[in-house]
């Protein structure tokens, strides 16, 4: 028996065993840009204020690690559902670590600005400007980096679903594909609002945390789209174990 070709959790039959140079490229991006997020010292700490001081930055780096953590688990899961590493994919693949690393600076930001609002100024901010119009431009770079990750991610998909014949992916997996692109493409419209907003807003700090709450809109359209999605598939799945027997 073929074990790669067992079905995950999810239905789909895993293609992907042996990790590629450019998955093993991808996660050195992604560990680098991490490491990138980490508080940053000129020494250790080396008393208990210094060190609290480091902790109070822990929210923003869980906050920016959680957004990286969401890429480089849809690659991964790219990657072992289909086993593609053609032309196609490594260009994008190269594209995703390239925009990855132009983004952490811009989350990084971002991140240590929502956490100062959301902590009441416990948190410290790294987000420094001196006009209004420097604030949307964050806000605006980060969208734009949000928005170009999940393109990217979204291509990739749509790439493997176009080779569905040829890599013989049944009507679940399909459909696995096309939940994963609409997921993207809601990742994209949303990114693309926020900073639309940020944008169109009038020029007061009190309006500040507005592009930010536009993502909270993902913790409910995500959850509809992905049950939605899994009852499709599961739909599928059942159609598939009465076809083998």
């Amino acid at each position: 028996m073929d074990l790669s070709q067992l079905p995950a959790e999810d239905g789909f039959r895993q293609r992907g065993e042996q990790v590629t140079r450019l998955e093993t490229f991808v996660d050195a991006a992604f560990a680098f840009a991490v490491t990138l997020l980490v508080v940053s010292f000129q020494s250790m700490p080396h008393d208990f204020n210094t060190l609290y001081d480091a902790l109070k930055r822990l929210p923003a780096f869980v906050a920016g690690f959680a957004i990286l953590a969401l890429f480089w688990n849809g690659h991964d899961r790219f990657s072992r559902r289909t086993g593609l590493e053609d032309g196609t994919s490594r260009t994008l693949g190269l594209a995703l670590v390239a925009a990855t690393l132009f983004y952490v600076y811009p989350l990084r930001m971002v991140m240590s600005a929502g956490m100062h609002f959301l902590t009441n100024g416990w948190a410290p901010s790294e987000l420094t400007v001196s006009s209004f119009d420097q604030f949307r431009l964050i806000f605006v770079l980060y969208g734009a980096g949000f928005a170009t990750l999940a393109t990217i991610m979204a291509l990739l998909n749509r790439h493997a679903l176009r080779r569905a014949d040829a890599l013989g992916f049944d009507a679940a997996e399909q459909q696995l594909l096309r939940g994963d692109i609409w997921s993207y493409l809601v990742l994209i419209a949303t990114a693309l609002l926020s900073a639309g907003v940020s944008l169109a807003m009038p020029a007061d700090y009190r309006m500040g945390p507005v592009p930010g709450v536009v993502y909270s809109l993902l913790g409910v359209v995500l959850p509809i789209l992905g049950q939605r999605n899994r009852r499709r598939v599961q739909a599928l799945v059942a159609l598939r174990g009465a076809s083998t027997q």
